[in-house]
């Protein structure tokens, strides 16, 4: 049996979650390649803001999913991020210029509304092409899609008259899911209007379906119009339902918060005729207070802060795993997501086929994992750069250079990379909250017994040495200690001003121990 075959074999076998949701596309064509000869994967994006960190995890774990695939079946897959850009302009963002002129353009479709920051040709075509940049900094491989240029160019007019046929199944889907104010100006259709161009939320009545005609009330006058070819967009579920049906989507996720709306399109796409997607409900992310994250309100974290504090593969890494499991996404996060990637990305080498692809790493890289390795913890740096205070990279690969010999940015990039990250971490978050306090009688006696011991050592001390001599004196019964993470949290809070922190013996060892004598007696002297 070939690499290949084993990987494979393996693969049909994980329990690993991009895999399971591949495997319900083998499941769907079981029978060999869909009649239009490929996979569809799509992720949907309104661009009536800029992409955000959801927008990221959506991409990135449908990315998986296709990879999965890609081990299972020699299947082309194809994946289309999809712009929802003719739907019309509900609210002026809180984030951009020109709001007065964006109030003026409300209820036009967003290809409509002038660009407020004056550089493309409309609002959407700016969030669109902001879109695309996201996604290309990333790698990401996927086709663009306008939803504007699919109704105008008439790619959609089938699936159009075929909404118009299937019109009142449709109603009768949609209707018991409304409130009674609701249902009585409920319209599956939305006639752009051809007096103010804005998208109408108006009763439709159907007068041909094959020709596409419709008739409504726009300012008190019977319009009777077409709504192929751009004259009318769907309302955002019916949409959602069509678009399955016209580009054959195979598999699309969408956010917990949606699974209504999953539910009701895919009743839709079914009574179109169509066959709904694969895929599962994502859990949404959480504040450090645990309520869900807005983006009017602010609260949460954004792509950009994350990729200032933490690499992009940590990131990647955190959205990985447990998927449907609400997760807090804040600033604390980062250096346990950067660790714990670290270390999975380590063991990976080292393990049996089948461990390989239940690690995230595996999907975080597509098994294609960098060389690379990382001396020092992300925690252990930035207690190295809390007790250094205002350094510089420089100073901080002076200290890095005495631990690891050879050490430079050219043999540990990732390291030189997370220098960068850890010294921002630290000054905008990690500095303002430091305070140490000082010493009770028992804890001064451990730390001075400590600082006894460190001056018995030679400088270049071993970190296993160090670390026994700290263990020593936290299980010494003359000092107290009820327990020994009760010395550990001594040392933190005296010495390093947090209530959590390295491995003691790794820290005194980078930081050396004369300047670990240093904080000691700056301690005892508090």
């Amino acid at each position: 049996m070939t690499i290949s075959d084993m990987f494979r074999n393996a693969a049909f076998a994980s329990k690993a979650w991009p895999y399971e949701e591949a495997r319900k596309l083998l499941k769907r064509y079981a029978d060999g390649a869909p009649e239009k000869g490929h996979i569809l994967f799509e992720t949907g994006y309104g661009p009536s803001g800029l992409p955000h960190i959801g927008t990221f995890n959506e991409v990135l774990r449908t990315t998986m999913v296709r990879n999965a695939f890609h081990a299972l079946s020699d299947v082309p897959t194809r994946l289309v991020a999809f712009s929802d850009d003719m739907d019309g302009l509900r609210k002026v963002p809180d984030n951009v210029p020109n709001q007065a002129m964006l109030t003026e353009h409300l209820g036009k479709p967003l290809t409509q509304v002038p660009d407020p920051f004056g550089k493309y040709e409309s609002f959407a075509h700016h969030n669109n092409a902001m879109l695309r940049e996201f996604l290309d900094r990333f790698g990401f491989d996927y086709e663009f899609v306008s939803a504007t240029e699919q109704y105008r160019a008439g790619a959609f007019d089938e699936a159009l008259r075929q909404v118009l046929r299937r019109y009142q199944a449709i109603m009768d889907i949609m209707l018991p899911t409304l409130r009674k104010e609701r249902q009585a100006t409920y319209s599956p259709v939305l006639p752009i209007s051809p007096r103010s161009g804005v998208v109408l939320q108006v009763p439709v009545e159907v007068i041909d379906a094959e020709a596409g005609l419709v008739r409504f009330e726009d300012e008190g006058e019977t319009v009777e119009q077409s709504i192929l070819s751009g004259g009318a967009k769907l309302q955002w579920k019916v949409d959602w339902a069509m678009r399955w049906y016209a580009l054959g989507v195979d598999y699309e996720m969408a956010g917990k918060d949606l699974i209504d709306s999953v539910t009701q399109s895919s009743k839709i796409c079914r009574a179109l005729g169509g066959r709904p997607p694969e895929g599962f409900n994502y859990e949404m992310f959480l504040d450090e207070k645990g309520e869900k994250i807005s983006k009017s309100k602010g609260n949460g974290l954004s792509l950009e802060q994350w990729l200032t504090y933490g690499p992009q593969e940590s990131l990647a890494f955190y959205a990985y795993r447990e998927p449907k499991k609400a997760k807090q996404l804040h600033m604390g996060v980062i250096p346990r997501a950067v660790d714990e990637y670290w270390q999975f990305r380590v063991n990976y080498p080292r393990q049996a086929v089948e461990q390989q692809l239940g690690n995230p790493v595996h999907h975080v890289h597509d098994g294609k994992l960098p060389q690379g390795e990382l001396p020092v913890t992300f925690g252990l740096l930035l207690n190295l750069v809390g007790v250094m205070g205002d350094a510089s990279r420089d100073q901080v690969w002076g200290y890095l250079q005495n631990y690891v010999p050879g050490a430079s940015a050219e043999t540990y990039p990732e390291l030189d990379a997370l220098i960068g990250h850890a010294l921002a971490y630290h000054r905008d978050f990690v500095a303002p909250t430091l305070k140490r306090r000082a010493p009770d009688t028992n804890e001064a006696a451990a730390l001075r017994r400590l600082d006894a011991e460190l001056a018995a050592l030679p400088e270049g001390a071993s970190a296993e040495d160090i670390q026994n001599i700290v263990y020593a004196i936290g299980k010494d019964e003359a000092f107290g200690f009820a327990e020994l993470r009760d010395w550990f949290r001594a040392l933190y809070q005296t010495l390093l001003g947090a209530d959590q922190g390295p491995r003691m013996g790794s820290f005194i060892a980078l930081y050396g121990i004369a300047n670990s004598r240093r904080l000691i007696a700056d301690a005892l002297a508090s």
